[in-house]
């Protein structure tokens, strides 16, 4: 029953080039449309961005997502891996990082997303020998409202995956991050890099599941911002992990690889050229599209993006989610964008809720 069900959801994503199994949200003529690297590139400079408003009841995302010209400038650059920008009194390990690296909780979550990939990836080396596999990597020039992907071919298959809190939980960087008690700084984490190789652990599930791909004859291929000049402290450390081997160049891709920033587009389409990639697995919504990091998205915006009919059938179908509540791209917003208006709700108080006197109150 479970493959004949994934055989359909797959179905519903191997027609070649064209959005996915659902309506879009939103017409095309207002997607966020891809350019070129060097077009990309050349539209860095300008002013700083403006959050976009969050769409209200009954609006569309038509106009609230702007085209990649637009979202160029001033562009919002996924945060590098970290601890949020303050942290509590020294020594006083962070709600997040308790529920991440410390927690029965994560473990089952980490464990049930890797599961659900495995099996994904049973199916399709199932399926895709009759030539119905195709790429999970948004087209350059496709849009979050309107996905396109395109056919595979015959290029080999291959699974790409983030490395921090992704494959890999950096257990000795938070520790010593919660023990100072201080922001995150990019020149200690280049030193974790560098130096904290066998301080890494597997998140769980992973292993099991890129062990099973490369038996099956599935790539396993890393995607991330850690920095191409810590290549080899890098590959060491999935080594450790026991999620190796990773070769940079080949099956392992870095912040600088593509000459560009923190966005992974380029990185992702460089190997889509030479690879059906079947399944990307993230922590952040920037490691299956850079259209996620439009700094403009206010937060609602880009949680019904995400949630969108065009990109809900790609969740656990293709795009594999891992849990994060320690730093990155979704821990913004304010109460006020993130807490719709018509469900605020104000307690009334004992006396209003009280029952009267003489009333008799049924035990639960």
């Amino acid at each position: 029953m479970i493959r004949a069900l994934a055989a359909v959801s797959l179905m519903a994503l191997t027609s070649g080039c064209i959005a996915a199994a659902v309506v879009p949200i939103a017409a095309s003529s207002s997607a966020i449309v891809k350019s070129r690297m060097a077009e990309k590139r050349a539209a860095h400079q300008g002013a700083a961005p403006q959050t976009l408003p969050a769409p209200s009841a009954g609006e569309g995302l038509t106009n609230l997502v702007p085209t990649l010209k637009e979202r160029q400038v001033g562009a919002e650059a996924p945060p590098a891996p970290g601890i949020p920008a303050t942290l509590p009194a020294r020594g006083v390990v962070p709600e997040g990082m308790q529920y991440l690296y410390g927690s029965g909780e994560a473990s089952a979550g980490s464990i049930q997303a890797y599961r659900a990939l495995q099996r994904y990836l049973a199916d399709i080396v199932t399926y895709g020998k009759k030539g119905a596999a195709r790429q999970v990597v948004l087209s350059d020039g496709a849009s979050l409202n309107a996905p396109q992907f395109e056919p595979c071919g015959p290029k080999p298959l291959a699974v790409v995956l983030d490395i921090d809190e992704t494959a890999v939980l950096n257990l000795g960087y938070e520790a010593d991050a919660a023990r100072r008690g201080e922001s995150y700084d990019a020149a200690r984490w280049s030193r974790w890099e560098q130096s904290g190789a066998d301080k890494v652990v597997a998140v769980p599930g992973a292993k099991m599941a890129l062990d099973a791909a490369r038996a099956a004859g599935i790539t396993v291929i890393f995607n991330s911002n850690r920095l191409a000049e810590n290549a080899a402290a890098t590959e060491a450390a999935l080594a450790h992990a026991g999620l190796g081997p990773a070769k940079h160049g080949t099956t392992l891709w870095l912040k600088g690889d593509d000459g560009g920033g923190s966005g992974k587009d380029d990185r992702r389409w460089a190997i889509a050229s030479g690879y059906c990639v079947i399944a990307l697995v993230g922590d952040q919504l920037g490691d299956f599209s850079d259209l996620f990091n439009e700094a403009r998205l206010a937060p609602s915006t880009r949680r019904a993006l995400a949630g969108s009919p065009a990109l809900a059938a790609l969740w656990g179908n293709g795009w594999f989610m891992l849990p994060n509540p320690v730093y990155g791209t979704a821990l913004k917003g304010s109460a006020d964008e993130i807490f719709p208006h018509d469900m605020r709700w104000t307690d009334p108080g004992p006396a209003a809720t009280a029952p009267a006197a003489g009333t008799a109150v049924q035990p639960k």
